[in-house]
């Protein structure tokens, strides 16, 4: 793609638009950046783009700004249906996203791993044992650096293991990893894709543009995802803990098996109980990683090694302290009912949960089942406490607190030893913090105060 005095505008001054307004402008590009928040609001970013010779339009679009570009890079965080993308599209401009920009530069091949839940923690552990193996591998995407920021790094014999989202994916027509994992589909973000149909077939758009030579990884036991072969073009890989896969990973008398053909011999990687996470859902993550690695080339002992070295990500049933006897767990990653539903799952009694944040037009009910077993009291926060309060109603004790560190205070006073109290909000952060990162540090900052400043490890060590 020739970039050079082609007119770009990049939508949204999110960290990924940023990243794509400066490489943009490096290979000689005329970049405007078009954002709806004020100029005040973004005044820490925007003299270094002016610097660099890059317009910006603060505080709102201008049609005629759209108008006049040859390209539009939008950023994952503005929906496609924004009035002046439509109007553009209508015009025939062609309208990209990050993800996609980035995909005509990288050199290497491409690993990228999508679903509703497991995506950081399947990411992080895919990149930790393609490292041990030693292949040249960056780790990047919806996981914190952007993609375009890879580019530079790349090589021809490397890996590039992205995360990927359902935003980012909506705007994908090259993009072509050479293996692609589905995780899971499961409701989430139907406030932005409008239907639960529209957000799993912006899923699939990872494997839109694979062929017979690639590779795509699904989970066995998630219908809608295992659904997803049908439209496949790639060689279609499985992973399982329910049930034999005639290719792929799946569970077997407390071990982990992995085959390349339903009369392949059966390789044995390790025994489950060697895996260091908490939950279900994290065994899976660790088969589809496997199954990545498998495919990828790398040998069974050094998956082993890696797996059974693996600890949670930040702000994924992250560890936090143990004060009085109750253990606090953060999980502010947690930003879907399906996700806090697996957080629960993996504690067999006895949980103070904290839930709460802004509502993604959620159905907070489907968690009663879980509530009854396993809950002993909720805390809701934020703008969605209303609608979760009023579906779970009569099901467990509920508490309104409206901020978290309330909620944590609250929880704490009635916890006794043995239980825990755990962050798992099933809802996004954004109306009352930055991301979920900035919700879980000040959940783990809040804890630690009460437990009189001590630190994880000291923690760790108490329990």
């Amino acid at each position: 793609m020739e970039l050079k005095n082609k007119r770009i505008l990049v939508v949204g001054m999110g960290r990924s638009g940023l990243a794509a307004a400066k490489f943009l402008r490096r290979h000689g590009a005329q970049v405007t950046v078009s954002d709806a928040r004020s100029a005040v609001a973004l005044a820490s970013e925007i003299p270094a783009l002016v610097e660099a010779g890059i317009m910006v339009e603060a505080g709102g679009h201008g049609l005629l700004t759209f108008r006049r570009q040859d390209l539009i890079v939008v950023s994952p965080g503005v929906p496609l249906q924004t009035p002046e993308l439509v109007q553009s599209r209508a015009f025939g401009l062609p309208i990209i996203g990050e993800l996609e920009l980035a995909s005509y530069f990288l050199r290497g091949s491409v690993l990228a791993i999508t679903g509703s839940n497991g995506k950081t923690t399947t990411t992080t552990l895919i990149g930790e044992i393609l490292t041990a193996s030693g292949q040249p591998t960056q780790v990047g995407g919806n996981i914190g650096v952007p993609v375009v920021e890879l580019i530079d790094s790349d090589t021809q014999d490397g890996w590039s293991v992205l995360e990927v989202s359902s935003f980012q994916l909506e705007t994908v027509e090259r993009f072509h990893p050479r293996i692609a994992v589905i995780l899971n589909i499961t409701p989430d973000h139907l406030d932005r894709h409008g239907s639960f149909e529209n957000y799993a077939l912006a899923k699939e758009r990872i494997f839109h543009a694979q062929t017979a030579d690639d590779m795509l990884i699904l989970n066995a036991d998630n219908p809608r995802t295992a659904a997803c072969a049908e439209r496949a073009h790639s060689s279609v890989w499985w992973f399982s803990l329910a049930q034999p896969v005639p290719r792929g990973t799946w569970v077997a008398d407390g071990r982990i098996h992995f085959r390349t053909a339903a009369d392949a011999p059966v390789e044995t990687i390790l025994v489950v109980a060697e895996i260091p996470l908490k939950g279900a859902h994290n065994i899976e993550n660790a088969l589809a990683a496997i199954c990545a690695a498998r495919l990828a080339n790398v040998s069974t002992d050094i998956i082993a090694q890696v797996v059974r070295g693996f600890r949670a990500v930040e702000h994924r049933i992250e560890f936090v302290a143990c004060h009085n006897g109750v253990e606090y767990y953060n999980d502010s990653k947690a930003t879907n009912v399906d996700a806090a539903a697996k957080a629960i799952a993996a504690f067999p009694a006895g949980i103070h949960l904290i839930l709460g944040g802004r509502d993604k037009n959620s159905t907070y009910s489907d968690l009663e089942p879980l509530l009854r077993a396993r809950v002993r009291a909720v805390y809701t926060i934020g703008s969605a406490a209303a609608k979760i309060e009023s579906q779970i109603r009569g099901i467990v004790p509920i508490q309104s607190c409206e901020t978290l560190e309330r909620a944590v205070a609250a929880a704490s006073a009635a916890a006794l030893p043995g239980e825990v109290i755990l962050l798992s909000p099933a809802c996004s952060s954004f109306d009352q913090f930055a991301n979920y990162e900035e919700r879980g540090r000040l959940f783990k900052q809040y804890v630690r105060q009460l437990a009189g400043h001590a630190s994880p490890a000291l923690a760790e060590t108490s329990r």
